[in-house]
C-alpha cells in the first residue's frame, strides 16, 4: 500500500521543483526527501525523477502519479475533517497576513483558531499583500489574507471583509478649515502604504489625475505611518480601524477631504488543490473572525 508520507514527500517535491526545497517545506533533510521517493518508485516500480545535468526533472509516469497523489491526499483531508476528533488533528499552518490584519484582529484568530485546533500550530508571516501573492505561488505559505481579490484559477479565495481608509493627522498640524481640498493636502507629505501597494497607487492617481504634485512618502509598516501622523511629519491615510485608539484620545485626528478614500477589501486564499485541509478551515475563520470584529468593534471581546 502506498505509504501517504511518502506521496506527500512527492506532491512538494514536484510543486517545488526539487528536493532541497521539498526537504525546507516539510522541515526535514534532503536524504529525508531522496529515501521517501527511492521508496515510493520501488513499490510503483517506475523512475519518477531523472538527473538533467545538474537538476533532477519529473518523467511522464511522475505527471500522471500527481493527479492521482493529490486526490489521494485531498480525499485524506476530507476523511480528517468528517470524522477526527479536533483536539487531536495535528499540523502546521504557514499564515501570511497584511499588517492591517495584524492591527484589527489576528490575535482573535489565533485565540479562535487555538481553541478549536490545539495542536495545530501557526507560522506567521507579515508582508505586504504583492509579497504574499509571490509567496503563495511558491508555496512558502498555505494561506494568505491579504488586500484585493485573488482571480487565479488555482487558488480558492473568499472575501473576509472591508477596512475605510482615511486621512489622519496630528491636531498639532495646521490645516485649513474643513473639508479640505487635494490641493491643500498636498502642502505637506502624504505617508501612507509601500509603492508596490494598490493603495498607494490609488492616492498618487487621485492627485495626478487633477494635475496636483503631491509628495508621497510610502511605508511598509503601518506602524511607522502612524508613528509619523503622530510626530507631525504629515498626512497620513491608513485604515480607520488601526487608529481608533489615537482617535478616540485625541492624540490623532480623522478631517474630512474633499475627495472621499476607497474601502480596503480584504480576502483569504489558499490553493485550490491544497491537501492540507486546515487552510480552509482557518479562511473561515477569518471570515467569522473579521465579521465580528467589524460588528463590536476593537475594544469588543468575544
Amino acid at each position: 500500500m502506498l505509504d501517504l508520507k511518502a506521496l506527500e514527500t512527492f506532491i512538494w517535491t514536484m510543486r517545488l521543483g526539487g528536493f532541497r526545497k521539498a526537504a525546507e517545506r516539510l522541515n526535514t533533510t534532503q536524504p529525508a526527501i531522496s529515501a521517501r521517493i527511492a521508496q515510493l518508485q520501488d513499490e510503483l516500480g517506475v523512475l519518477l525523477f531523472e538527473r538533467v545535468g545538474r537538476r533532477v526533472a519529473p518523467t511522464p509516469q511522475a505527471m500522471v502519479l500527481l493527479t492521482y497523489a493529490e486526490r489521494m491526499m485531498a480525499l485524506r483531508a476530507e476523511l480528517l475533517d468528517a470524522v477526527a476528533d479536533r483536539q487531536a488533528i495535528r499540523g502546521v499552518i504557514r499564515l501570511g497576513v497584511a499588517e492591517t490584519v495584524v492591527h484589527t484582529w489576528l490575535s482573535r484568530l489565533i485565540e479562535r483558531l487555538n481553541a478549536l485546533y490545539p495542536a495545530v500550530s501557526l507560522e506567521i508571516e507579515v508582508e505586504t499583500s504583492p509579497s504574499l501573492r509571490e509567496a503563495l505561488l511558491r508555496h512558502e505559505i498555505d494561506i494568505a489574507v491579504m488586500l484585493g481579490s485573488y482571480t487565479d484559477i488555482r487558488f480558492k479565495t473568499v472575501p473576509v471583509g472591508n477596512y475605510p481608509l482615511g486621512w489622519v493627522v496630528s491636531p498639532a498640524l495646521n490645516l485649513p478649515p474643513e473639508p479640505v481640498s487635494l490641493h491643500e493636502l498636498s502642502a505637506w507629505p502624504i505617508i501612507t502604504f509601500s509603492r508596490t501597494t494598490q493603495p498607494y497607487g490609488v492616492i498618487r492617481e487621485l492627485f495626478s489625475s487633477q494635475g496636483i504634485p503631491v509628495r508621497m512618502f510610502g511605508n511598509s509598516s503601518l506602524a511607522s505611518v502612524v508613528r509619523m501622523a503622530l510626530d507631525s511629519v504629515g498626512v497620513s491615510v491608513i485604515p480607520i480601524a488601526i487608529v481608533q485608539r489615537e482617535l478616540t484620545n485625541g492624540t490623532l485626528r480623522l478631517i474630512r477631504s474633499q475627495s472621499p478614500l476607497p474601502d480596503l477589501s480584504f480576502s483569504a486564499a489558499y490553493p485550490a488543490n491544497h491537501d492540507n485541509h486546515m487552510a480552509a478551515i482557518v479562511a473561515q475563520l477569518a471570515v467569522e473572525v473579521a465579521t465580528d470584529y467589524g460588528a463590536l468593534g476593537p475594544e469588543s471581546g468575544d
